[in-house]
């Protein structure tokens, strides 16, 4: 149970109450007992994804006509919630269900939606999503990886790097130039089977931060041969705009993954200070430990309230760019203000790997800067003034 009493959003329905609820036993019963082996090893088993496929966790939000759930963002984020109140680190699905299928399910031929999504679905099909270059960042229309048609095929060159999912992904929609000459215009999304093509390689599953269950790669393309039905839609050059109409939700999501964050440190933190003692007292005594979580629930209060108002409006199709860049910057910004403060509490424990707060702390760090980094956000939110 969440430390916050917000009001219940009317997008949670009764029926998504009792999904909660077996969600998370799901993710506290199957895969949080694996959490300290997968950090080891830096990814996730490949049979998580098949247990959650097995479950009907994958592809919530896709037509059943597709081999989904039929479901919407509600049941994703609920989904995104109970996996991080669980622990649950370093399981991509998210990404997967939220951004990969989406691509698919919106811009994709009706073969592709036929031929990719029921397997995604089941987790035979992992999703990935490569953007980001050595050289490129946020700027996507940079990008130097090309896809150039030659008969009845694409020959794609490039590198991708910082890529979530990259060593275990084997579905990887890669963002590429069929035309260089041109800028964002010739920019088209590809989709690369890897289990079919040569000349795809794996980088380094690289080391990082946090997020330390979380595959996260390079990804390498030397003349990968690509057949022309892999093209995301019909036409070249449409990459751009779906990835700007996609990004909404995208950014979003990485709002609600913060308010979790931000929910489980306050939770782990208030039983901490009741429990700790200090000077012969709990520390949950001493009046700058309760004006610190005070300040620190009123503002995650009303950041949630926030949170869920802007999933109402995505569930609607109503959910505009810039909102959805006040949700990622204000939710992750929050984020790692009150989870600092919540570390500060635990004191010399609190910077001890065992105690999940450290990990929290580590892993809500790169909140600010994935999904288009906070300043570009801030960038975003300024051309509406």
């Amino acid at each position: 149970m969440s430390v916050l009493q917000t009001p219940k959003p009317s997008w949670k329905t009764d029926d998504l109450d009792l999904f909660e609820e077996e969600v998370g036993k799901f993710f506290s019963r199957e895969l949080a007992p694996h959490v300290e082996k997968w950090r080891e090893q830096g990814k996730v088993d490949r049979w998580a994804w098949e247990k959650a496929g097995e479950a009907g966790l994958l592809c919530m939000s896709m037509p059943e006509e597709y081999g989904g759930a039929g479901g919407n963002f509600a049941h994703e984020q609920l989904f995104i919630e109970q996996q991080i109140h669980a622990g649950v680190e370093g399981f991509g699905a998210g990404l997967h269900n939220c951004i990969v299928a989406p691509y698919i399910l919106h811009y994709g031929t009706e073969e592709q939606k036929k031929r990719w999504l029921p397997k995604m679905a089941t987790g035979e099909l992992i999703g990935a999503i490569a953007m980001t270059e050595p050289g490129t960042g946020s700027d996507l229309q940079a990008v130097r990886t090309t896809a150039i048609k030659t008969g009845n095929q694409y020959v794609m060159n490039g590198s991708k790097t910082f890529i979530t999912n990259g060593q275990t992904a084997n579905l990887i929609i890669v963002v590429s130039k069929t035309d260089p000459g041109e800028g964002a215009k010739g920019v088209s999304l590809m989709v690369v089977e890897t289990d079919q093509v040569e000349g795809f390689e794996r980088g380094r599953n690289l080391k990082k931060l946090g997020n330390k269950a979380q595959d996260t790669s390079e990804l390498f393309f030397n003349d990968v041969k690509i057949p022309t039905e892999n093209l995301l839609g019909t036409d070249e050059g449409q990459g751009f705009i779906q990835l700007m109409e996609q990004l909404p939700q995208e950014r979003h999501q990485i709002a609600v993954g913060a308010i979790a964050q931000i929910e489980r440190a306050l939770k782990l933190t208030i039983d901490y200070v009741k429990e700790r003692q200090a000077f012969g007292r709990p520390v949950m005594a001493f009046q700058n430990t309760q004006f610190v979580l005070a300040e620190c629930k009123a503002k995650a209060t009303m950041a949630r309230v926030f949170v869920d108002s802007c999933t109402q409006q995505l569930i609607e199709g109503k959910l505009d760019a810039a909102t959805a860049s006040m949700s990622k910057m204000l939710l992750t910004d929050l984020c790692g203000e009150i989870v600092d403060k919540c570390l500060q509490l635990f004191g010399g424990y609190g910077y001890m790997d065992e105690y999940p707060i450290s990990r929290i702390y580590a892993d809500c760090r790169v909140e600010r800067i994935y999904g288009g980094t906070n300043e570009i956000m801030k960038l975003l939110i300024a051309r509406t003034l």
